[in-house]
Order: structure tokens, then C-alpha cells, then sequence
């Protein structure tokens, strides 16, 4: 593609060295730039893109994408913001394959990666196909492999390529986790939404958004860009539901879902058990039964929100039930590792997260046994929400083990006592603490029965622990497994 052709839709630009030069691709990594791809220089949060301009001409780089001019002699278009720009042409580069597509949204705190499996699953029942990009990778259909993903939400050249990717391969369907994070940064500008789906808001992200306002702000975005036809879901019984509600322009359709208050598509009747979750739907002038294999109350609203953009979509509900009551647990999301005693991994790292997950295990514990839960937080992370999740512990579990999650460059010692600040009770019979995740996840066979259930929550699907020199292999799951395995190992 001509230079020309990919500045065409920009506003307010400058030039330096300017050439109509042909471009054969892109990139923002100095390290994976090759001969005629564009440069963009993004300044991030540790580290500054045009200190790194002349590595990536040096290696090929035939025009720069930059906030200031650079002594470099390459067509340099200069712009006020890169990562607004990225989008922008990330998007003509590839064809707008936004455009091509069905491209369904789904943000929120929590519930997002189940969310958007459950559509993906109902799209296939459908005998449709669907596409998914998320936390755990993108892929084109439920039975292919994850390819990695940095990103919960790409940046824009892997994501407009990825969809490129998508749409060429014949896919007309995709949904998409959208992070705040990309909001906020224009990662998914230029992508032309169908609908959005709106989870939950609770605490989460303050290091980067600094207030809950700001971060309702940057989740709003995805409804505010919605355009006449298509379609938003909002959980109604949510605190931010109103709010998000009073962005969504005129001539989009709006669906509520919920279980508390009124709803378009309201859950009652609702009951848990080691198999699983049943509930009665309503919706319009209908009422049905609904059998599923996931568990616990967040999964009954992640259920109620793909069923309500299914609806929107005007996919039969017998399809949607039928899916719902297919689909399997999504990996570490409330994933059953072993059955005696019952031990459950979860990717909850937040407070909210953290407590929805102990209710639901608690409506499986029985009466006579203990619910022990092992849980860390994330270091360079938000650390007002430490003690609010140690005091969720403390509250709701009868044993708990604070152990280190990703401390990353901090001092696991120093989150843990984070952590321990909102922990009031003084029983070393019912609080530990071990820094070392595998040690404690061992420890576990020590202080359970084979009738306790057990939650190892904050990793979830996570095969790795970051460190504060290095990354090492650590799946909570392998370790668990490990640990369990002749006490009724799945």
C-alpha cells in the first residue's frame, strides 16, 4: 500500500522527509520490524518508542509514525498522539476488515472471557461460525487451538490483522473481549461494533485509571461509538447500569438482563450443585428451564448476558438454551481440578471476583465442612484493593492460605502484608500464609478433609508466574493435580 493512501484519512499531520513510498507493513516493536514496514513510535509507560526509532531504519523501517520530527532520514509523518494514529491506519492497511464482519463487544470488570465463549458456542449452534479474541488468544472456532495473545484486547495492528485474518477465511461472526486498558488507548478504534455487551464494574485497574470514574469512562466508550441498528446489553442489576445505559445513542437497541431487578431477560428459580446450575429464563412472553454445566451466580449472569445478545441478534432461543446447557467450563474459570476434596480454580483478582467465586463455592461446601480458599495479588497492580480481598477471605472462607501470585518487581512480602491488613481474625488455625505458591498449594492436603471444597483463585488459566528477574513456568492446576492426585483426582 502507497504512504498516500494510508494518510489519507488522518487529521492534523505533519511531514518530514516526505516520499509516496510503497509500504509493505507495520510495526511498534524496534525488534520485529522488516524491510518497508512503517515504525510507529509509541510512548509507553516504561519505555519510549523514538529512542528506538534509528534501531528499527537500521533494520529496514522506511517511514516513521512519530510525536516529533527525528533526525532520520525516512518519510516521517508526525502526529499528536501514535496510539490514536495506530488505529487509524492499522485499519486502512488491512482493509477495514471491521466492516466485513459481525463484530460483537464484550467489557466489563469480570465475566468477559466466559461471556464470550458462551456466544461463540451459540453461534456454532447455530451452525454458524465464530471467531473469538481474548484473554486466553484468538481462535476461529470452539474446537481449534488458542493462538497467543499479548493482549486481552490486541493492539491495533495484530488486531486488524487478526480480523483481516478472520474475515478472508470466510468467518462472518466474531467476538471480542474489549479491555479498558484498549479503550482508553484507541486500540479498537476504527472497528465498526455490531453490538456490545456490558458484564459488571467493580474495582479493578485503579493503578492505571486512578478513580472508578475514570474507569466507567473508558468502558463507556465501546457504547457511546455504537452506531443506529445495532445493539447494546447492559446488566440491569449492576450499580453502573443507569450510567451505561444514558451513553447508548439513540436508535440503538437496548437489552437488559438480570436477576434482582427487571430485566428484559430475568433469571429465577435458581439452584446450584456440584453439576452445575439450573434456572428458569424469561424473556418476551416466554419462560424456559435451563440446565447448565457451569456454576455459581456470576455464571448465571454471564449466561443471561450471551442469551440476551443472542436474542438480539435473532438467534432462536431453543439454540441459545441448547448451547448454554452444552458448553463445558471455560479453562480456569471455576474449572473443577479434582472432586475429593473438591478443589476449584479461578482467574477471580479482584475483590468482587474473588467474592462471587466464595459464594458459589460456599453454595457447594457442605454444611459440616470447611471452605478453604489460597489466593495472592498482583504486584505493580492496584494495591488498595489487597486488604479488601484479604477481609473478603477472612469473612468468607472458614480457612484461608495468602500465598505470592505475580509479584512482579515487588516484594511478595509487601503485598502479603498488603493482604493481611484487612485480614482481622488472629487463629493460626484458620489463617497461613506461604509466599511460595507451590508450597502452599502442597499445604492444602494438610489442613483439608476430603468433603472440603478448596479455592486456588487469582491465575486461573495462567501457565506461568512473573517474577521480579524472570518468568517460570506455574499452572495452578498441574500443581493442584499434583497435589491431590490420590485423594479423588479428576
Amino acid at each position: 500500500m502507497l504512504l498516500s493512501k494510508l494518510i489519507e484519512h488522518l487529521n492534523d499531520f505533519k511531514t518530514k522527509n516526505y516520499k509516496d513510498i510503497e509500504i509493505n507493513g507495520m510495526s511498534y516493536n524496534s525488534l520485529s520490524i522488516k524491510k518497508g514496514d512503517i515504525f510507529i513510535c509509541i510512548k509507553g509507560e516504561s519505555s519510549d518508542g523514538h529512542n528506538y526509532a534509528k534501531d528499527a531504519v537500521d533494520k529496514g523501517a522506511a517511514s516513521l509514525f512519530c510525536e516529533e520530527e527525528l533526525p532520520l532520514d525516512v518519510p516521517q509523518i508526525i502526529v499528536k498522539d501514535t496510539k490514536r494514529t495506530m488505529a487509524v491506519i492499522a485499519s486502512e492497511f488491512y482493509g477495514e476488515p471491521s466492516k466485513q464482519i459481525n463484530l460483537i463487544g464484550v467489557t466489563g470488570t469480570n465475566g468477559k472471557t466466559t461471556v464470550t465463549h458462551l456466544i461463540q458456542s451459540i453461534f456454532e449452534e447455530n451452525n454458524e461460525k465464530c471467531a473469538l479474541i481474548g484473554t486466553l488468544g484468538y481462535k476461529l472456532s470452539s474446537s481449534d487451538d488458542y493462538k497467543e495473545a499479548k493482549h486481552t484486547t490486541p493492539q491495533p495492528p495484530e488486531l486488524q490483522k487478526n480480523l483481516k485474518l478472520i474475515a478472508d477465511s470466510g468467518i462472518k461472526n466474531v467476538v471480542m473481549e474489549v479491555s479498558s486498558h484498549s479503550l482508553e488507548q484507541n486500540r479498537v478504534g476504527c472497528c465498526d461494533f455490531n453490538g456490545a455487551v456490558f458484564t459488571n464494574l467493580t474495582q479493578d485497574h485503579l493503578d492505571y485509571h486512578v478513580t472508578m470514574k475514570n474507569y466507567f469512562k473508558a468502558k463507556a466508550i465501546l457504547f457511546e461509538n455504537l452506531k443506529q441498528g445495532t445493539f447494546a446489553v447492559i446488566n440491569a442489576d449492576d450499580a453502573y447500569a443507569q450510567d451505561f445505559i444514558s451513553v447508548v445513542p439513540e436508535g440503538v437497541n437496548i437489552i437488559t438482563f438480570g436477576v434482582k431487578n427487571n430485566a428484559d431477560v430475568k433469571a429465577e428459580n435458581i439452584t446450584f450443585s456440584v453439576d452445575g446450575a439450573e434456572l428458569t429464563v424469561k424473556f418476551k412472553d416466554k419462560s424456559e428451564k435451563i440446565s447448565m454445566h457451569l456454576n455459581g451466580m456470576f455464571s448465571v449472569y454471564n449466561a443471561l448476558a450471551a442469551f440476551s445478545a443472542a436474542l438480539a441478534m435473532n438467534i432462536e432461543y431453543k439454540t441459545i438454551i441448547n448451547a448454554l446447557e452444552k458448553t463445558k467450563s471455560v479453562a480456569g474459570r471455576f474449572e473443577i481440578v479434582n472432586k475429593k476434596p473438591l478443589v476449584i480454580v479461578d482467574y477471580a483478582h479482584t475483590p468482587d471476583g474473588l467474592e462471587n467465586v466464595l459464594k458459589a463455592a460456599r453454595e457447594l461446601t457442605p454444611q459440616s465442612s470447611n471452605l478453604i480458599c489460597l489466593f495472592g495479588c498482583g504486584g505493580d497492580r492496584d494495591a488498595t484493593k489487597r486488604p479488601k480481598m484479604g477481609e473478603i477471605a477472612d469473612e468468607l472462607a472458614d480457612k484461608v492460605i495468602v500465598t505470592s501470585d505475580n509479584p512482579r518487581s515487588e516484594n511478595p512480602q509487601l503485598i502479603i502484608s498488603d493482604i493481611m491488613a484487612g485480614i482481622k481474625t488472629v487463629d493460626n488455625k484458620r489463617i497461613f500464609v506461604e509466599s511460595d505458591r507451590r508450597e502452599a498449594i502442597k499445604f492444602l492436603k494438610t489442613i483439608s478433609a476430603p468433603d472440603d471444597v478448596i479455592v486456588i483463585a487469582g491465575k486461573g488459566h495462567e501457565d506461568y508466574q512473573i517474577l521480579k528477574n524472570e518468568t517460570i513456568h506455574f499452572d495452578d492446576r498441574e500443581e493442584a493435580k499434583k497435589v491431590f492426585a490420590e485423594k479423588g483426582g479428576v
